[in-house]
């Protein structure tokens, strides 16, 4: 008597080609491009991770340079000078309302608009401990890696 069951080699399914793992994952020469519906559907996840991310560093819990490889380097420098002066200000006063803001960010929802091929616009709600605000993305494709290339926090 054994004590495991031995594995068998899994029934082909029909409608599949016999490699058919080369051919889902983009490898190969049966890859299929990325579709529309999928592109966005990426687009989204990046904004809403890029918006998160960035709204985090504002809020002093995030280094900057974790988005240094998303965002482009005006936006990064940008980012960066607005994370300072609210440090600075959060130093200098005493407000509560102050000490709140940009807490416990969370990315409500997002929209985008493809203005031409590879370039997206999005715009997202983030709502913090003090307030709800927008913010305006601007995604560009280079090198098959998107790249934000306007990041601009209301």
């Amino acid at each position: 008597m054994s004590a495991f069951t031995p594995i068998r080699p899994a029934a082909p399914i029909p409608n599949r080609p016999a490699a058919g793992r080369q051919a889902l994952d983009g490898v190969g020469p049966t890859a299929r491009p990325l579709r529309a519906v999928d592109e966005k559907t990426e687009v989204i996840a990046i904004t809403r991770a890029t918006v998160q991310a960035a709204m985090e560093v504002l809020a002093g819990i995030r280094p900057v340079h974790q988005l240094a490889r998303r965002l482009d380097p005006r936006c990064l420098a940008t980012l960066q000078h607005r994370a300072s002066l609210i440090r600075r200000e959060l130093a200098r006063s005493s407000s509560p309302s102050l000490a709140r803001l940009h807490k416990n960010s969370v990315v409500r929802s997002v929209r985008l608009c493809e203005v031409a091929p590879g370039v997206y616009e999005a715009s997202a709600v983030v709502v913090d401990d003090v307030r709800a605000r927008a913010v305006a993305v601007r995604l560009e494709r280079s090198k098959e890696v998107w790249r934000v290339t306007e990041l601009v926090v209301g």
